[in-house]
């Protein structure tokens, strides 16, 4: 095992811990909860096999569901998150992702904020559609999903920037 894959494995449960210890139990006004795990898929190598993302998606979502008793829902957000994650790679970078040449710790804040705004923004729509399951309620799920999602990019970046790794 290089050093970089653990990283990635220590990051993994790193996110998971802090969501289901921490995180699962904070909800400001009903509308307002975070949900940074989706770190893991947004930070993901991009030269990685789009399968492996895939199903590490999945367990990523199934554990913090299980820790939620969340039913899949986190589950099915992710794995939508990692399926989708190319066109939104392909739509924030654009041909430096075509050149899979994308550096996170490289991007400029503009870049990176549209990239973690629109994947997060998805994600949480997904989520929060899931959990409420009623058309009727889509005020109710268009309100968690921009609330939580607002949280979740704000404490996103200060996460990236507070533990990213020095520039050389």
């Amino acid at each position: 095992m290089n050093n970089s894959t653990i990283y990635t494995i220590l990051q993994f449960f790193t996110l998971v811990l802090v969501q289901v210890l921490v995180l699962n139990n904070v909800n400001f006004l009903e509308y307002i909860n975070p949900y940074p795990y989706i770190l893991f898929i947004l930070l993901f190598p991009v030269r990685a096999n789009r399968s492996l993302i895939i199903f590490l998606s999945f367990l990523l979502g199934f554990m913090v569901d299980l820790f939620s008793d969340s039913g899949g829902i986190h589950a099915a957000a992710c794995v939508t998150l990692a399926f989708i994650r190319p066109t939104i790679l392909k739509f924030s970078f654009g041909m430096v992702y075509e050149h899979q040449s994308i550096k996170f710790s490289q991007v400029e804040f503009g870049r990176r904020l549209v990239y973690f705004s629109i994947a997060t923004l998805i994600h949480h729509f997904i989520m929060f559609s899931l959990e409420v399951f009623n058309i009727s309620k889509i005020i109710l799920i268009l309100q968690k999903t921009l609330f939580s999602s607002i949280f979740t990019i704000i404490l996103s970046l200060l996460i990236t920037v507070l533990f990213s790794r020095k520039r050389r």
